[in-house]
Order: C-alpha cells, then structure tokens, then sequence
C-alpha cells in the first residue's frame, strides 16, 4: 500500500490568489510557512522555518478565497503533487511541487475566536458565521518538550 498524506499548520505567507481554469472550475494558490523549534548540538534553541506551496480547487478554492488572508494560520490536510513544463524563454524543464488541499480548517489566529473547517465537498459558510461558541484556548504556551510523545 503506499501512502501520500500532509498534515501542515501555519500562517499564509501572501493572500489567496483565485483564478478560474478553462473547464470553469476555480483554482486557489497562496504559500504558507511552517517553523519547527529544536535544539543543536550544543543544546541551544534553534528555529527553522519551511515555505509550501498550496492549491486547492471547486468550493474550497472559493471559501480560502474568500476567508483567509496573509498572515492568518490555517490546517490544510492534503497531498504532495509536483508538476513539471517546459520553460516559455530557455525551454528547460521547469518543476514545482505543491500540496493539493483535500480539507483545511481555520486557525485560531491568536484572537481566541472560533474555528471553522470546511472540505472540498462542503457548501456550507464557516461555523463564526453562524454564531457558534466560541472555542476556548488555554492561555498559557504549550511547550512541545512537556508532550509526553
């Protein structure tokens, strides 16, 4: 059985770009930033950040569209797809690897508001909208070295 599955939380790194393709359906891209905390061999804190690009299609290319802006946090559980062309000046090949979006939720955005998630088959406006309660976060700072996994 093989196995292409991502899991990535972090902020936007520039406003969704929404475009529509010939056959009509519409197609976001934006760019999202991971950072990952650990310690170097000298036992001090180092961080690290990746850059990813993200696309996604149909109704939740219009609901990322619509919602998130740069800076904002967002889960986007998707899969890893490189595509590849020829280049228009020097007719090299040209490649690009990006995450196509399956399903995404929206970030907390550090204002302890609610969340809402949506799939590439929902219609539905996000929950805040709706005047759901609102989720409670913990005020203090998690740290990762405290998880007992």
């Amino acid at each position: 059985m093989y196995l292409n599955k991502v899991f990535l939380y972090g902020n936007l790194t520039r406003d969704p770009e929404l475009k529509a393709l010939p056959s009509g359906q519409n197609l976001v891209s934006f760019g999202l930033a991971t950072n990952r905390t650990y310690k170097d061999k000298n036992g001090a804190k180092q961080e690290a950040t990746e850059f990813h690009n993200i696309v996604a299609f149909g109704r939740t290319a219009e609901v990322i569209a619509q919602y998130c802006k740069k800076g904002r946090p967002i889960f986007v559980e998707g899969r890893i797809q490189t595509r590849s062309w020829e280049g228009k000046e020097d007719g090299k090949k040209q490649y690009r690897t990006e995450i196509v979006v399956d399903n995404f939720q929206f970030g907390d955005g550090g204002k302890g508001g609610s969340s809402a998630s949506a799939s590439s088959a929902a219609h539905e406006e996000p929950s805040s909208a709706k005047g759901s309660e609102d989720i409670k976060y913990p005020d203090e700072e998690i740290n990762p070295e405290d998880i007992p996994f």
